[in-house]
C-alpha cells in the first residue's frame, strides 16, 4: 500500500515548515521535492493526462510549494509568481476599471509605482492613506471602493495596522481586506487568521531567505479567488519557474529559526541604535514604547528582523554607506545577510516628494535588514562605520 506524504494543520507551524505539505516523495521517497524542470508533460492517451501538462500552468515543483505556502499561512490555495509584483498585479485582475482601492500611504515603492503609473490609466483609482489610522482609512471609503491593501508593519516606517478592524470596516462595505505580509512572514503573523481576504508576500525576502531567488505569493481562504487568479497566473506567463521554487522550499525549511535570530538580533541593535549619538530617532515595532506595540503583540507573533532609524546629519548617509563592511549596502531584505538602503533613492524612489516626505521618508532615513550574523558583529561593524561620520 503506498504511503500518502501529506502533513496536516494539527502539527506545529515550526513542525509543518520542514516537512510543507508534501514531506516526502511517494514514488523515490526522497525526502526533498524533485525540481522537476520540464516545460512539458507527455500524456498517456488522448483525452488522458497525468494532471500535468505545461509548466507555465502547472508544475509539480510549483504545485508543492503552493500548498506548502497555504498550509503555513492557514489558507486554503496558495499561488506562486515570479516576483512580488507579479502577484500583485495579478490581485488586481480581480477588480475592473472605475473600482476605487484604499492603500497604505507608507509602502514599498514599486507598489506605488505599478498602481500608479499603469493601472490609473487603465481607469482604476487609489487613495494613499495612513493606513494606521482607521478614521483616516474609514474617511476615504467610497461607494466604488472595493479593497483596502495594506502592509503592516509598514515599509520602512513601522507603523502597524489593525488587521481585524480593517477587515470589519471593508467588509461592512461589501469589498476585500489584501495584507502584504511580507515583514512577518507566515511564521510571526497569519492576517487570514484576521480577517484579511488575501495575503500576498515578496517570497524574496524572507521566505526564500537567501537573497538567491525572487518570487512572489498569493494566498487565499476563498474559493471564488482561485479561479480568475489561476487565470492570470497562467496568461500573464508570471508563475514561478520550478529551480526557483525549489530554493524557496528549502528556505522555508529553516524560516522558524531565521525569524527568531533575525529577531533577536534585531531588537539588540535597535537597543544600540538608540543609544548612539549620532542617531535620532530608531523605529523598531518590537519596542515596548511604539506607539502601536500592544496592537502589534494582539495580531502578531513577533516584531521580526526589520529597522529603520534617521540620522542626526544627512552628510552621514553617503559615509556609513560606503564604509560598512560586512552590512552590505544593498536593496532589498529578509536574508541571512544583514543590508543597508536608503530608501530615498532606492526602495521608495518611485514616490513622489511630497508623499515621501509625508510618510517620514526623509533624505536622513536609513532602513536595516538584520541578518542573522553574530549580533556583536554587526554592531562593531555599524560603530566603524559611524566613526568616519561628521560629528
Amino acid at each position: 500500500m503506498k504511503e500518502e506524504p501529506h502533513c496536516t494543520g494539527r502539527l506545529a507551524l515550526e513542525t509543518l515548515l520542514v516537512h510543507g505539505a508534501t514531506p516526502f516523495d511517494p514514488v523515490t521517497g526522497a525526502v526533498t521535492t524533485p525540481i522537476y524542470q520540464s516545460s512539458t508533460f507527455r500524456h498517456p492517451g488522448l483525452y488522458e493526462s497525468t494532471g500535468y501538462d505545461y509548466s507555465r500552468s502547472i508544475n509539480p515543483t510549483r504545485t508543492e510549494l503552493e500548498r506548502t505556502l497555504a498550509l503555513i499561512e492557514g489558507g486554503r490555495s496558495g499561488l506562486a509568481f515570479a516576483s512580488g509584483m507579479g502577484a500583485i498585479s495579478s490581485i488586481i485582475k480581480l477588480f475592473k476599471p472605475g473600482d476605487h482601492l484604499i492603500v497604505s500611504a507608507d509602502l514599498y515603492g514599486g507598489t506605488y509605482r505599478l498602481f500608479h503609473e499603469y493601472y490609473e490609466h487603465y481607469g482604476f483609482s487609489f487613495s494613499w492613506v495612513d493606513s494606521s489610522d482607521l478614521n483616516l482609512v474609514e474617511a476615504n471609503l467610497r461607494p466604488e471602493t472595493k479593497a483596502i491593501f495594506i502592509e503592516t508593519p509598514s515599509n520602512p516606517m513601522m507603523k502597524i495596522t489593525d488587521i481585524r478592524r480593517c477587515g470589519e470596516l471593508i467588509h461592512n462595505h461589501g469589498g476585500y481586506l489584501i495584507v502584504d505580509n511580507t515583514f512577518l512572514s507566515p511564521y510571526f503573523q497569519n492576517p487570514l487568521k484576521l480577517g484579511a481576504d488575501l495575503v500576498v508576500h515578496s517570497g524574496t525576502k524572507y521566505l526564500a531567505g537567501h537573497n538567491d531567488t525572487l518570487s512572489g505569493f498569493i494566498v487565499h481562504d476563498n474559493d471564488i479567488f482561485e479561479e480568475p487568479l489561476r487565470n492570470a497566473q497562467k496568461s500573464e506567463g508570471a508563475a514561478l519557474a520550478p529551480l526557483d521554487a525549489w530554493l524557496v522550499l528549502r528556505g522555508i525549511k529553516t524560516l522558524a529559526l531565521r525569524m527568531e535570530r533575525h529577531q533577536s538580533n534585531a531588537l539588540r541593535i535597535a537597543r544600540w541604535l538608540q543609544e548612539h549619538p549620532q542617531v535620532e530617532q530608531v523605529f523598531y515595532p518590537g519596542f515596548t514604547e511604539h506607539p502601536q506595540y500592544q496592537l502589534s503583540c494582539s495580531q502578531a507573533r513577533g516584531h521580526g528582523g526589520m529597522i529603520s532609524f534617521y540620522l542626526k546629519n544627512r552628510d552621514d548617509v553617503a559615509v556609513i554607506l560606503r564604509k560598512v563592511s560586512l552590512i552590505l549596502f544593498a536593496e532589498s531584505l529578509g536574508g541571512v545577510e544583514s543590508l543597508l538602503t536608503y530608501p530615498l533613492v532606492q526602495t521608495h524612489g518611485a514616490i513622489p516628494e511630497a508623499m515621501r516626505l509625508s510618510a517620514g521618508v526623509t533624505d536622513r532615513l536609513m532602513r536595516l535588514s538584520v541578518g542573522i550574523e553574530a549580533p556583536e558583529d554587526i554592531i562593531a561593524d555599524l560603530d566603524a562605520a559611524f566613526s568616519y561620520s561628521t560629528i
